[in-house]
């Protein structure tokens, strides 16, 4: 696997209660990544509520107080937007079957598959993003043709639309610069039918 990394600058947590492990995982990426690092579960938890949501969780399962498993449950509770990863020495066993993590890393994980699965994980997470922006807009596009200005300017729902859909756009194009040119040919195509 090589170190060059599609996806620039994305947002990374690494989460291990061993000081010394996570910062070494940090540092690993701390040349292609925003890494913060938290030290336990509570702290994780409090990273990811937090704005910006990390585009990619790192996370160890063997934690004292809330384990990585019980992270990961809370995560998935909130419906944030991030991918998350174990990076864990504990054999998987058939237990993980259930769990909804995005991959699983068995350490010591070398530099190369690290910047990897971050790689790849940020472009799975545009890709989600992607199918999101390409909904909101078709309703942005359709209302902003079929309705009178003054009924849309009075509707703070569309306003919440463009909100989300400017949002997005933006995250995406930090995770996928390529993705500029599905956005621009997804808002050229003619949506009135009139």
């Amino acid at each position: 696997m090589g170190n060059v990394m599609r996806v620039n600058g994305p947002r990374v947590l690494m989460v291990d209660d061993e000081k010394k492990v996570a910062d070494a995982y940090a540092l690993r990426l701390d040349d292609v990544a925003d890494v913060s690092v938290a030290y336990g579960g509570e702290e994780a938890l409090a990273v990811v509520d937090d704005r910006p949501v990390p585009d990619v969780v790192l996370l160890d399962r063997h934690m004292p107080g809330l384990s990585g498993d019980e992270v990961l449950d809370r995560i998935r509770e909130r419906d944030l937007r991030t991918r998350v990863v174990m990076v864990t020495a504990i054999d998987p066993g058939l237990g993980i079957v259930d769990m909804p993590f995005d991959d699983y890393l068995s350490k010591p994980v070398e530099r190369e598959d690290l910047r990897a699965v971050i790689d790849q994980q940020c472009q799975v997470l545009a890709y989600e993003l992607l199918g999101e922006y390409f909904r909101l807009e078709s309703t942005r596009v359709v209302v902003d043709a079929e309705l009178p200005a003054d009924e849309i300017e009075n509707d703070d729902r569309l306003a919440e639309i463009e909100a989300r859909r400017a949002a997005i756009e933006e995250r995406v194009l930090g995770l996928l610069p390529e993705a500029e040119e599905l956005l621009t040919e997804f808002s050229g195509i003619d949506r009135g039918g009139y």
